[in-house]
């Protein structure tokens, strides 16, 4: 984990400022929903789902180092998270609060998952040189 973020320290400072977007909105964020009796089931699982595409992302760095297919482990987990997600902010009986943070949370899942894609995508089309750091 320690090389992994060593590693996003010395990436553009956009990538650094979503990482911490991406922490809050995907995983910080959702433990808010545990107020809301209605979302409490919706709050554990969003934070489990986060953590496996989190552990899903970290397993790949530790195999095959600073990689495209990453972005493996949050398709994997998000994609369905996603659907799941946008289903619960549709609910009739959910408070309007909550449902923005679901919304909240599944836009920043959902713009991950466009770069993820993109990134998993090159990888399988043959794009397997580390992603270019810094010099």
């Amino acid at each position: 984990m320690e090389e992994f973020n060593l590693i996003v320290a010395q990436q553009p400072q956009w990538i650094q400022v979503w990482m911490n977007i991406l922490s809050f909105g995907a995983f910080a964020l959702p433990i808010s929903l545990l107020i809301w009796r209605q979302t409490r089931l919706t709050a554990i699982i969003t934070v489990l789902g986060s953590v496996l595409a989190g552990m899903g992302v970290l397993f790949v760095f530790n195999q095959l180092g600073y990689v495209r297919l990453m972005g493996l482990g949050h398709a994997v987990f998000w994609t369905p998270l996603a659907y799941y997600l946008f289903r619960q902010q549709a609910r009739n009986d959910m408070p309007v609060a909550p449902k923005w943070i679901i919304r909240v949370v599944l836009l920043t899942i959902a713009i991950s998952l466009a770069f993820d894609y993109v990134d998993v995508i090159r990888y399988l089309l043959g794009d397997r040189t580390p992603v270019p750091l810094p010099a």
